[in-house]
């Protein structure tokens, strides 16, 4: 290209400058900065552009519009792009890294003004493959939205919707703001609502605090110590001790035995004479009952925390079979051509998602009204078993056992290894005792056998 093809740039000539229709650009170049020059297409569209030579080779650079860009900003910007070539870095790989950069920052900038809702929500998906089912409804319990209308366990004088989570004020904060002035601010204003469930908060986001802590996409905004020590200054939970008293089993027999449900009577009936679990008796299935050998396998979420298999098997004693067997006889009267199946489970529930019943303690709670007993939880029928079993002097480890307690003695741990039939021997006294207080009579397994023959 010869000098005399060049100009000087000025607002007019550029702006009278186009490219010929039978060409797909044309360049008008700058006599001032020998590499700037004024690009121009057939639409009508210019860019100024820097033009250079690197390694022997010629390399062109996009400046900008004439229409943002100045004469003078453009020449110095092609300097620029010169010195960056003068100092052997490619100006188009410094104009990535500076792009790449500004999104870096920007993608920073979007992640610490977004609310640690987000990074929660992640968290639960990482973490449910090692949790169980109740530790992720506790998560996600801790941080709904609310207003969601409660479908089940609702109590006298209780709203008809759901509360927001108690976790959710603090996780619409950015996580970089979750720190520990904000955490114990919000910690004094809950404490005084609701102490116990304050204090299950405090541990999950702190386990939440340092799960971000740990990885490297979030380890930069989490502040891990936010929790650390703060519930050493909370009141202690109180402990429950809701439990059935020996007068008052009767009362509470009777008026069990007329819940309209049968599934619903035998499950609460079966879980104070087994001290189960709520949760590991109600999916129960029919697989699990042995009849042959009066056993039950309860599927233990204890048992599987210490090493074992996740199940443990007990006695199923004279009574306890006969309400199973008379829930089995129903399922088959039920049949009658209509209903395809029997369902697998024990405890089955035609309206339940699950298949088995989930929510017991509005009948129960109706039928201690009725009994004009005091309330009563589902865990207290298990603290009931285990306060009643001390009147037959039946000794400890036998009853935690049957409960599915883990170990805590040595002894206990490695050395006592109980055969069912002597768990049975111990079960059936415990439950003699009880329907003896109850006034019902223990069925003999004689007839139980009988029954099972004619079935």
């Amino acid at each position: 290209m010869s000098e005399s093809s060049r100009e000087r740039l000025t607002g007019p000539r550029i702006a009278a400058f186009t490219c010929p229709e039978d060409k797909p650009q044309a360049f008008l170049w700058d006599s001032d900065t020998l590499t700037l020059a004024v690009r121009a297409t057939p639409g009508g569209k210019k860019t100024f552009v820097f033009q250079g030579r690197m390694d022997g080779r010629s390399i062109r650079v996009s400046i900008g519009d004439p229409e943002n860009w100045t004469i003078d900003a453009a020449r110095k910007r092609a300097r620029e792009i010169q010195m960056e070539i003068d100092t052997g870095r490619d100006p188009r790989i410094v104009k990535a890294e500076r792009q790449a950069a500004h999104q870096a920052k920007r993608a920073k900038a979007k992640a610490d003004a977004a609310p640690a809702l987000e990074v929660w929500q992640a968290y639960i998906e990482a973490r449910t493959p090692h949790w169980s089912e109740r530790h992720r409804a506790d998560h996600e319990a801790m941080s709904r939205e609310g207003g969601q209308a409660i479908t089940r366990g609702r109590r006298a004088g209780m709203s008809g919707t759901k509360e927001p989570g108690i976790l959710r004020p603090l996780l619409q904060k950015p996580l970089r703001s979750i720190t520990r002035d904000a955490v114990a601010a919000w910690l004094a204003e809950q404490v005084t609502q609701r102490p116990t469930r304050a204090r299950l908060a405090v541990s999950l986001l702190g386990a939440f605090l340092r799960w971000c802590a740990d990885n490297p996409a979030y380890r930069d905004q989490a502040n891990p110590d936010a929790c650390a020590r703060m519930k050493k200054d909370m009141p202690r939970p109180g402990v429950r001790d809701d439990c059935l008293q020996r007068e008052q089993l009767a009362l509470w027999f009777d008026a069990v035995r007329k819940i309209c449900n049968p599934a619903i009577s035998a499950y609460l009936q079966i879980l104070l004479l087994t001290g189960a679990r709520r949760n590991e008796l109600a999916p129960l299935r029919w697989e699990d009952v042995d009849l042959q050998w009066d056993s039950l396998t309860i599927r233990d979420k204890a048992a599987s925390k210490g090493g074992y298999d996740g199940t443990r098997t007990v006695p199923l004693t004279p009574y306890c079979k006969a309400l199973l067997l008379g829930l089995r006889k129903s399922n088959v009267r039920r049949l009658d051509g209509t209903t395809p199946e029997i369902s697998p489970f024990v405890f089955a529930s035609a309206t339940s998602a699950t298949g088995h019943i989930t929510e017991p303690r509005i009948a129960h709670n109706r039928a201690l009204g009725d009994a004009g007993l005091p309330p009563l939880s589902l865990h207290g029928l298990r603290r009931s078993f285990s306060t009643l079993a001390e009147w037959v002097e039946c000794p400890a480890g036998i009853t935690a056992q049957i409960m599915g307690h883990r170990p805590s003695a040595i002894a206990e741990k490695h050395y006592r290894r109980r055969p069912l039939d002597l768990l049975r021997m111990w079960h059936t006294k415990i439950e003699g005792w009880i329907l003896e207080q109850a006034g019902i009579e223990q069925p003999a397994v004689e007839a139980q056998q009988k029954s099972i023959t004619a079935a």
